[in-house]
């Protein structure tokens, strides 16, 4: 069971950690990447104790973005060109 469900909204993004953090109750922070997230993780957990908390957040939000290119390339037509 997670000690507490938190929004992503309510998270900060850390360039220095590239990942989104919230305080733990042990004085480090519950961490979770955007890479994380766009595989569908939503557990934040903290480095330096057992605690992990749960992350709400839209999934499409954090879909890759490549992957949205490769669908929107096989949506066009090729052209000949000479």
């Amino acid at each position: 069971m997670s000690y507490d469900d938190v929004e992503i909204e309510d998270m900060e993004w850390n360039e220095e950690l590239q990942s989104y953090t919230y305080p733990c109750p042990c004085g480090d922070l519950f961490q979770i990447t955007r890479d994380d997230l766009r595989l569908g993780e939503d557990i934040a957990r903290c480095p330096s104790c057992s605690l992990y908390i749960t992350v709400i957040y839209n999934a499409e939000d954090f879909a890759d973005t490549a992957s949205k290119k490769n669908v929107e390339h096989s949506k066009q037509q090729p052209v000949a060109v000479a």
